[in-house]
């Protein structure tokens, strides 16, 4: 993965990247108001540096945070939980099926940037785009649930 470029963000393009990811998390609790806040273009995407580490992923535009970010945080909603028999799939980027779910966001919506952590540890496994609602994934005995976007192990997540 090649930084293509890296800039500061201007206010405007901070307040409306705050706005995106409002949508996810209380980003008034993440981003301080004195932190220096980088946008990285990258060859697969754009990445939001805080303090110099990667806080969210823009793909597709679609913005989703990344895993070291989660992994500091405590966020309830929009959460997937997998059995342990899935993990080793997930950390090799495999897209999360719905046999494996075992509890998730009844929220959740089509479309929706979720992240998958495991019935153990609770601890973030992937970021992904759902591809049925929450309550479905639940109840699902077969097929994709979840498409996954960012995982432990790949480009991001090695920055």
């Amino acid at each position: 993965m090649e930084i293509k470029r890296r800039y500061m963000l201007k206010k405007k393009e901070l307040k409306e990247i705050k706005e995106d990811l409002g949508k996810i998390f209380d980003v008034e609790k993440i981003i301080p108001k004195d932190a220096p806040v980088e946008k990285a273009v990258l060859d697969l995407g754009e990445i939001i540096l805080v303090d110099g580490t990667p806080l969210a992923m823009i793909n597709n535009g679609k913005m989703f945070p990344t895993l070291k970010f989660l992994l500091n945080t405590s966020i309830e909603n929009n959460r997937v939980t997998v059995d342990m028999g899935a993990v080793k799939f997930l950390a090799n980027g495999a897209d999360v099926m719905a046999p494996g779910i075992v509890d998730a966001d009844e929220n959740i919506q089509t479309g929706d940037i979720v992240f998958v952590v495991d019935v153990m540890h609770k601890k973030p496994l992937s970021v992904g785009e759902a591809l049925m609602d929450g309550k479905v994934m639940v109840e699902e005995k077969k097929g994709k649930a979840i498409k996954t976007l960012h995982f432990v192990g790949d480009e991001i997540w090695k920055m």
